[in-house]
């Protein structure tokens, strides 16, 4: 008996914690551009510029950023961002991400995408924001649209 009651006030207790928890809209995250710094056959070096936007009437605190990147339907590549920062309220942030990736089955569609006068391709972001609040768990986002990739 003494169990069931001590697992009934730990369980209240928890859900008595997720009420206190802040409601925030979850940002938007989308890609403003991706370039290639260098590759060849097996490894390739991309700078992914994004972007977060903030519709939430506090400043978010960004610890990381756990991603999966899609570009042409493709798994581009997966990562943590590397520095925490800071999106103010009703406001956006930018920040580069530094990609290495080792696909070789994409490739040639898109180095010809980077000849391409039209360079526009179509990526899907997905992933989770650890947010520097307490008792706010970690928010999920999906973005997607076209992003111009560039050689540099």
């Amino acid at each position: 008996m003494l169990r069931v009651i001590a697992t009934l006030l730990v369980a209240a207790t928890l859900g008595a914690c997720s009420a206190f928890a802040p409601k925030l809209e979850t940002p938007t995250v989308m890609l403003v551009s991706a370039e290639m710094l260098s590759g060849d056959m097996f490894s390739q070096q991309f700078r992914v510029r994004v972007r977060v936007e903030n519709p939430n009437d506090r400043a978010l605190p960004i610890k990381k950023i756990d991603y999966e990147l899609y570009l042409e339907g493709d798994s581009f590549s997966e990562g943590v961002s590397a520095a925490p920062f800071t999106v103010p309220a009703k406001d956006a942030s930018e920040f580069d991400l530094i990609v290495k990736t080792n696909f070789v089955s994409s490739i040639g569609r898109l180095l010809s995408r980077l000849n391409d006068s039209r360079s526009a391709i179509r990526y899907d972001f997905i992933g989770k924001l650890d947010v520097d609040i307490s008792m706010l768990p970690a928010m999920p986002f999906k973005g997607g649209g076209t992003v111009e990739l560039r050689r540099k």
